[in-house]
């Protein structure tokens, strides 16, 4: 198991770094979002199950929903 513990914390790396790269705005949102479930993940392994649902439905869900719908209202008011 510590080695899926370590790969996720490769993964997380990964998609971090995505997110900073990455020249498409949705794309750095979508990859946040992916970091956001692999702490969720994480902490679930840790043991602290709450902190991991808060993650989860915070952290990627609403967080997530809500910068892309303000690109698609911006994009919007630029077009």
């Amino acid at each position: 198991m510590i080695y899926i513990d370590a790969l996720m914390c490769l993964v997380m790396i990964a998609a971090a770094l995505m997110t900073f790269f990455s020249r498409n705005l949705i794309s750095a949102v979508i990859f946040s979002g992916a970091v956001s479930l692999v702490a969720a993940y994480l902490f679930l392994r840790m043991g602290a199950p709450d902190v991991a649902m808060t993650e989860a439905a915070i952290g990627s869900g609403l967080t997530t929903v809500i910068f892309l719908i303000t690109i698609r209202r911006t994009q919007e008011v630029e077009a």
